[in-house]
């Protein structure tokens, strides 16, 4: 068995050693903010430090983002893809010592780390075809020997803030796809995952500096004030955030009162029905790595399972038999199933919301328990939950961001699609049914509200070439895959007259001569 890696060597491995600076633009600045420190949630151990940015580097780096834009527009898009493509091969070359940091850093088992750093790998590889793809659309004139046509024109510096659950991937999804686009951007990270941050920029650095093209990509790893002001400023046409609804709805707010841009990527109560016909053997795998999987921690973890009458009992016993066997501990370990939640505070929410789904009605079926016993007393670990519940339960209608999953039963398909409908996030959704007809109508106008709607498989691990974001109280962005590529761009409706005439459209005739009425 490969030994443990210890944090010292990862970091030097990816170019970080001593006191990091949090704040880049194609080479890393001396920062001015106060020095943070990274420790892991396994068992408190300090990883590392970064100096945060300060209201100087602000300004440095967002004149960086917005110098770079006048270069980086005029690339030519499939050139702009070659780099990118560079930028995904860097990734491959990395991805095992940066899927470790994130493991120590965010909690997250290898696997699903290892996962995560392919996800980056998959949208660089996307997005050089895509380069080659920024269509527009040719429309017929009304007009004798006129052409009209639109094209998408490159937007400007934008804004990415991400969240630590993802700390690569969904910052990967938006830069790959702005990249390609003819974008800069000013990326600020989650400050729980400050380390990972600064091992990516430090790859984009070198890819792109290499390029000859410094300052498409930068780091901006500050505190609260700096995030306002970024979310504010009016060089930057568009802002995607990634993070709760109460942030969302901030940065919807002060964006929308400068009338720019927002991608937002928001909460997700994700739930799964299951017809009484359900293939029970795919249901349980899928449930287990849908509700346990980076500890509850993905914005499309199962939260509510909704279950035909008739299969409750079997279902409850099965899920219960299944976490049984989940291994919890140092995600680093092989036979780890579920690490650490990120913080303390993560670990209260989880207590106040099965207090709560008591206090309300619920049973507690399986887990319930802050374990605080060797070896997990330094660290931030939880059992996997599941919890009888009823619809009319509060605490089922909000968003914890841990492993505990409501069960609650149905009486009739109709049913099953009002109590799923009635959460206010949208994100992911699912349901399990041998029934042709019963998929076809969760997928149809009166069925599932989401954004993302699956049959026979949970609502974890959306593939990055479709579309990926949700309805309602989500937001109702739209990142990674389709024609996501196009809130990064701004639409150019284009007419050219060959002609010698200059015909007006809608038959007016604005002449001199038909004024004088001849």
């Amino acid at each position: 068995m490969a030994a443990r890696p210890r944090a010292d060597e990862v970091l030097a491995a990816l170019g970080i050693e001593g006191e990091a600076a949090g704040a880049s633009t194609g080479r890393f600045l001396a920062c001015s903010g106060e020095v943070l420190e990274s420790a892991s949630p396994t068992d408190g151990s300090v990883l590392g430090r970064v100096r945060l940015a300060g209201e100087a580097e602000y300004e440095q780096v967002l004149g960086a983002a917005c110098e770079a834009f006048r270069r980086w527009r005029l690339v030519p898009a499939p050139r702009r893809g070659e780099i990118v493509r560079r930028l995904g091969n860097a990734f491959r070359e990395h991805k095992r010592t940066l899927a470790q940091l994130i493991s120590l850093e965010m909690g997250k088992i290898l696997a699903e780390a290892e996962g995560e750093v392919q996800e980056a790998i998959d949208i660089a590889d996307f997005a050089v075809g895509l380069s080659r793809q920024l269509y527009g659309k040719t429309m017929p004139s009304e007009r004798p020997g006129h052409r009209m046509f639109e094209q998408w024109q490159p937007l400007g510096p934008i804004a990415i803030i991400t969240a630590f659950n993802f700390p690569v991937a969904v910052w990967a999804w938006n830069a790959a796809i702005a990249a390609v686009c003819g974008d800069t951007m000013v990326w600020k990270p989650s400050l729980l995952t400050p380390l990972t941050s600064v091992a990516v920029q430090r790859i984009c650095d070198q890819v792109f500096a290499e390029a000859g093209q410094p300052g498409v990509m930068n780091l901006l790893l500050g505190a609260q004030p700096l995030a306002e002001r970024l979310v504010a400023d009016r060089r930057l046409p568009l802002v995607s955030a990634t993070g709760s609804c109460r942030m969302g709805r901030e940065v919807g707010r002060v964006v929308a009162g400068r009338l720019g841009r927002t991608i937002l990527e928001l909460g997700g109560n994700n739930g799964v029905i299951v017809a009484a016909d359900a293939d029970l053997d795919l249901l349980e795998r899928a449930v287990l790595f849908g509700a346990v999987g980076t500890a509850g921690q993905r914005c499309t973890t199962i939260r509510r399972l909704i279950v035909e009458r008739p299969v409750l009992e079997p279902v409850l016993q099965r899920l219960v038999t299944a976490y049984r066997q989940v291994r919890i501990g140092d995600p680093l370990a092989p036979d780890t199933l579920m690490g650490p939640l990120i913080s303390r505070a993560a670990v209260e929410a989880y207590e106040r919301a099965l207090a709560a789904a008591v206090a309300q009605g619920g049973e507690i079926v399986y887990g319930g328990r802050v374990l605080r016993e060797p070896p997990y007393d330094r660290g931030h670990f939880v059992e996997p939950t599941i919890v009888r519940a009823h619809p009319q339960m509060p605490i089922v209608r909000e968003e914890t961001f841990a492993p505990i999953l409501y069960v609650m039963p149905y009486e009739t398909l109709e049913e099953a699609i009002a109590i799923h409908n009635d959460v206010p996030q949208g994100l992911s959704s699912a349901i399990f049914t041998r029934s042709l007809r019963t998929a076809e109508l969760f997928l149809g106008p009166a069925g599932s509200d989401c954004g993302i709607a699956n049959v026979n498989l949970g609502t974890s691990g959306a593939e990055i070439g479709g579309a990926f974001g949700g309805e309602k109280d989500t937001g109702g962005g739209r990142e990674a895959g389709s024609d996501a590529w196009k809130a990064y761009m701004r639409r150019q409706t284009c007419t050219i007259n060959h002609s010698t005439e200059l015909p007006l459209a809608q038959g007016i005739d604005f002449s001199l001569a038909a004024r004088r009425g001849g």
